[in-house]
């Protein structure tokens, strides 16, 4: 798809409530009426809730970026993953058969796009003898908050495509997003000079008990 293959949104949010929700439902995109704790409403509010977590981590790296320039290309990034978070919703707000041809969505070049900047970022780092924990700054762990975010939306989407039809870009496109997230949290320690806290099983009570 070319960048303009995408409807533009048509909408006008005069106000915020409607008192529609009041008893316990909501609409899709294509007006249907369905509970609030309904597969599909929970898949593309984690999928929200991603957004968020996102913005978060996008707000750390942009105060981070002067003491460290290359910052800004993981900004960037975000930005542009947060865009697509919000195509992903929409695709996920709609009924198989109310979505319209141009209708926001992602699609195998945001998931090819994903494995292109994690391969470029892999390349800047250390091979791994451990599995990491989340810290050392900030941004780290937002972005493993993220991460782990991430992997509960994918986990739904696969719960609703059990039960109702949903884009396997859509799978695909969060379990990429996931792997990148986890590339993109140490990529930022590294620009940042901040070590990495490896997983160390002794460093539990028993461990330290035991020495």
């Amino acid at each position: 798809m070319s960048k303009d293959s995408f409807d533009t949104p048509r909408l006008a949010i005069n106000r915020v409530y409607t008192r529609q929700g009041d008893h316990g439902d909501t609409g899709l995109a294509g007006g249907q009426r369905v509970p609030k704790d309904s597969l599909r409403i929970e898949t593309y509010g984690v999928v929200d809730e991603l957004n968020a977590f996102l913005g978060v981590a996008r707000a750390t790296v942009t105060e981070a970026a002067p003491a460290s320039p290359q910052l800004a290309i993981l900004a960037a990034i975000l930005l542009r993953v947060q865009h697509e978070l919000f195509n992903l919703g929409s695709i996920l707000a709609t009924l198989p058969e109310d979505v319209h041809p141009k209708q926001a969505r992602v699609t195998i070049a945001e998931v090819s796009q994903l494995e292109k900047e994690m391969d470029r970022m892999n390349e800047d780092l250390p091979p791994l003898r451990s599995f990491v924990l989340p810290g050392g700054s900030r941004l780290n762990a937002e972005l493993h908050i993220g991460r782990t975010v991430c992997r509960r939306a994918e986990r739904v989407c696969v719960a609703l495509g059990r039960v109702e039809a949903v884009p396997g870009e859509a799978v695909q496109y969060l379990n990429r997003l996931s792997d990148a997230l986890f590339v993109w949290s140490r990529w930022a320690s590294h620009v940042m000079g901040v070590p990495e806290t490896l997983w160390e099983p002794n460093q539990s009570a028993t461990g330290l008990t035991d020495r």
